[in-house]
């Protein structure tokens, strides 16, 4: 939590997974963050909040991309009006549209709502606010035009030994079915001494060869992988790619044309060199270990993973440490929502081998 985080009342949780109901503290941060004795269980991000038909006085919640069963009781009054402030989509769509309806609705909606921050704050200030409402077409449209771009850094040469794809894929199934995201991602190895991996716009997560290199467990890079799944979940680099896209970048989005080279070059080196913030990395780091507890494995890993890469970086740009800096208090979190290993790795050792040469 921050200094701007209040504190929203008691409420009782069901994550979907233990099947029993645990008592916990809301707090209002950059999402609803659903917290037990001090460690960040979850985050729901305002615009996914849904009420649920409740029994009785008590209001039940869901959140649109958190696991399938899991939801929120909260009998307290207080913490109740509070969501209903928060959670402007509450009551989700009152009224049937069809589907063309739907989606011109939706790009409207978007395009006023880019206008009218632009003309009020400017680009780079209300990025936060805009992201939310941008169409995930849009957002893929991003992502496509920045992936060329990004490929240039990396000389474009993917990693493709079959029995490594296959074993990635398998890592990628395995998250992706306990992650509940909001739109399909797409896992991809790419050639690199440099040691990170990152999500574009639109689904597309890189793994660098360089992190491999480094990585000494199966869990400690499925914690990266999650991670990275988390900053996609929350439209991080949406965020900065916005931002440093400014007024045209978004004008092309609204008609259709992003495929401006300076444009692109401007989204290809956002995404590379993202610092994210505090915020977006705790909440980054709690999908991860929400992600990992529901397949059994570890958090604490990829905090190792972090901490010995830290030892041996020499303050590249492009490096894991720099767009997820490390800090005492995240490497507490991690370890604090650390659940242990319920299940058996997702890997065996011979898949977990191939998947460390896959780029050959």
């Amino acid at each position: 939590m921050t200094e701007l985080d209040v504190e929203a009342g008691k409420a009782s949780y069901f994550d979907g997974y233990a099947g029993k109901r645990q008592a916990v503290d809301l707090v209002f941060g950059p999402a609803l963050e659903i917290v037990e004795d001090g460690v960040l269980l979850a985050a729901w991000p305002y615009a996914e909040v849904r009420r649920l038909p409740p029994p009785g006085g008590v209001m039940r919640l869901k959140a649109l991309g958190a696991p399938k069963g899991s939801w929120l009781e909260i009998d307290d009054p207080a913490a109740q009006a509070g969501i209903v402030r928060h959670c402007a989509l509450l009551a989700g769509e009152t009224a049937p549209v069809n589907r063309e309806g739907r989606r011109r609705i939706v790009y409207g909606l978007a395009a006023l709502a880019v206008f009218g921050a632009v003309l009020w704050r400017g680009v780079p200030l209300m990025a936060g606010a805009i992201a939310p409402v941008i169409p995930v077409s849009w957002e893929k449209a991003l992502g496509d035009g920045a992936e060329a771009e990004i490929r240039k850094t990396y000389s474009g040469k993917s990693c493709a030994a079959p029995a490594g794809v296959a074993a990635l894929n398998k890592v990628s199934e395995r998250l992706q079915g306990a992650a509940h995201l909001r739109l399909p991602a797409t896992i991809e190895a790419v050639q690199s001494k440099t040691p990170n991996a990152f999500a574009l716009p639109g689904g597309k997560v890189y793994l660098l060869s360089g992190l491999l290199d480094k990585a000494e467990s199966q869990d400690e890079i499925i914690g990266v992988l999650a991670h990275e799944l988390g900053h996609l979940q929350h439209r991080d680099h949406l965020r900065g790619v916005i931002a440093a896209g400014g007024t045209a970048l978004l004008i092309g989005l609204v008609f259709g044309d992003v495929s401006g080279g300076s444009a692109m070059v401007v989204v290809g080196n956002s995404v590379l060199n993202a610092a994210h913030s505090r915020d977006a990395e705790a909440l980054a780091d709690a999908f991860a270990a929400q992600t990992m507890a529901a397949l059994g494995r570890p958090a604490k890993p990829m905090g190792e993973l972090l901490v010995r890469i830290t030892g041996e970086d020499d303050g590249g740009a492009i490096s894991i440490l720099h767009d997820h800096p490390l800090s005492e208090d995240r490497l507490a979190r991690l370890a604090q929502a650390n659940k242990g290993e319920t299940a058996p790795p997702l890997l065996s050792p011979e898949e977990w081998k191939a998947l460390k040469g896959i780029c050959g």
